[in-house]
C-alpha cells in the first residue's frame, strides 16, 4: 500500500511539472512574436511596371515587409506614400516588384519624358558615339548589340617642315636679281623660279654624299615622295556596343502609317551595317572623333562579356614586328620568282564579289 501511494505522488508531481513547463514556454513565445511584428515595417515597392516619366499614383504602389534595420533613409514607408511619393514622376523605368527609392523619382520639371528607349542603356557619365565599320573591321559583323569589344587604331606618320607644315623633302627654287632696284623710290626685289623638274614645284631638296667608287661628292635627290610610316595600337579596351547598324527613325519601330514596322533580322542588319555605335566616356568620344577625322583606320576586336581585364599592349610598327616575331629581312639574291610581285593582294572572297 505504501509503495502504491509513493507512485501516485510521483505521477502527480510529474504532471504538475509538465504543466508548468508548457505554460512557461507559451509565455516565452508570445512576446517574441509580438516583438518581431513590431520591428517589421512596410516599404513601398512598384506593384506594376512604371515607365520613364510616368506619374506615381497610389494604384501602382504596393508594399513589402522588411526588418527595421533595412529601412534606409532613401526608401519610402508605405504609410507615408501619399505625402512623400504619390504625384511624383519616375526618372527611370521601374519594373514590377522593385523597391522605389528617392533617386528613382522627382518632380515633373526634373524628368525628361522624351527620348529614345535605347538612351536608357547608357550608364550615367557615359556617352554614345558612332564610327564607320565594315565586315573586316567588325569581326565579320560579330560585334552585335551589347557585345564587349576592344578598339585598335592605325595611323600613318610622315615628316613635315614645321614652318611650312608641308611634307618633306622641300622643293628648291632659284632666286635671282635680288637687291634694291635703282629708281626714285628704291625697293627690295627678287625673282624666284622653279627647279629643273618643274617650274611650279621645283626640284626636291636632296643631300650631298661621297661616292664610294670615285670618292667624289655627289648631290642626290629622292626618287619618290616620302613613304608614310604605319603604326597600330589598341586604344580602348572593354567597351560596349550599343547598336550595330542604324537606329530606327523617330526612336521607335513604328512606320509612317502608324503600324509596327518589321524589325530587321540579324542577317539583314549584318549585310547592310556600315556603322557601329559604342558606349564610351566623354573624353574617349572626343578622342574617337579626332581619330575619325584625322584619317585613322579603326578596327574592333570581339571579347567575352565576362572578361573585364585590361592587357597592356605595345604599338605595332615595322621594327616591333621584326624584333618581336624574329622576322628576317630577305637577303638580296641574284635570282627571283616570276612573275614579278610588287603588291600583296588578298584573295577575293565570294561575299565581297556579291557586295560589289
Amino acid at each position: 500500500m505504501r509503495r502504491g501511494r509513493i507512485f501516485i505522488y510521483l505521477a502527480i508531481i510529474l504532471l504538475i511539472a509538465l504543466g508548468g513547463a508548457y505554460f512557461f514556454l507559451q509565455n516565452q513565445s508570445t512576446p517574441e512574436t509580438e516583438t518581431q511584428e513590431q520591428t517589421s515595417v512596410k516599404i513601398v515597392m512598384a506593384e506594376q511596371n512604371i515607365p520613364q516619366g510616368g506619374e506615381i499614383t497610389d494604384d501602382v504602389l504596393g508594399w513589402i515587409s522588411l526588418p527595421e534595420g533595412t529601412d534606409f533613409e532613401h526608401m519610402f514607408r508605405y504609410e507615408n506614400r501619399e505625402e512623400e511619393l504619390v504625384g511624383k514622376f519616375a526618372k527611370y523605368p521601374i519594373d514590377q516588384g522593385v523597391i522605389i527609392t528617392a533617386p528613382m523619382v522627382g518632380e515633373a520639371g526634373e524628368i525628361a519624358t522624351t527620348g529614345p528607349d535605347w538612351a536608357n542603356l547608357i550608364s550615367p557619365g557615359m556617352t554614345a558615339v558612332s564610327i564607320p565599320t565594315s565586315r573586316l573591321s567588325s569581326v565579320a559583323y560579330g560585334v552585335a548589340d551589347g557585345a564587349h569589344v576592344n578598339l585598335i587604331a592605325c595611323f600613318l606618320f610622315v615628316d613635315i617642315d614645321s614652318g611650312f607644315q608641308s611634307i618633306l623633302p622641300n622643293r628648291t627654287a632659284f632666286v635671282s636679281q635680288s637687291g634694291f632696284t635703282p629708281s626714285e623710290a628704291p625697293s627690295l626685289s627678287a625673282s624666284v623660279s622653279g627647279g629643273q623638274t618643274s617650274e611650279s614645284s621645283g626640284a626636291a631638296q636632296g643631300r650631298v654624299e661621297l661616292d664610294p667608287t670615285f670618292q667624289q661628292p655627289i648631290y642626290i635627290v629622292p626618287s619618290e615622295d616620302q613613304r608614310p610610316r604605319p603604326v597600330c595600337k589598341t586604344i580602348f579596351q572593354d567597351i560596349t556596343v550599343l547598336k550595330l547598324g542604324n537606329f530606327p527613325l523617330g526612336g521607335s519601330q513604328t512606320s509612317s502609317e502608324g503600324e509596327d514596322a518589321p524589325a530587321e533580322t540579324g542577317t539583314q542588319a549584318s549585310t547592310n551595317a556600315d556603322i557601329v555605335t559604342l558606349i564610351v566616356s566623354p573624353q574617349d568620344a572626343t578622342s574617337l572623333t579626332y581619330m575619325l577625322y584625322g584619317g585613322a583606320e579603326l578596327t574592333l576586336t570581339l571579347r567575352s562579356a565576362s572578361d573585364t581585364s585590361r592587357v597592356e599592349t605595345e604599338a605595332a610598327t615595322l621594327q616591333f614586328l621584326l624584333s618581336q616575331y624574329a622576322i628576317p629581312v630577305p637577303a638580296k639574291l641574284p635570282y627571283s620568282s616570276e612573275p614579278r610581285i610588287d603588291d600583296l593582294v588578298p584573295p577575293i572572297l565570294e561575299g565581297d564579289v556579291e557586295q560589289e
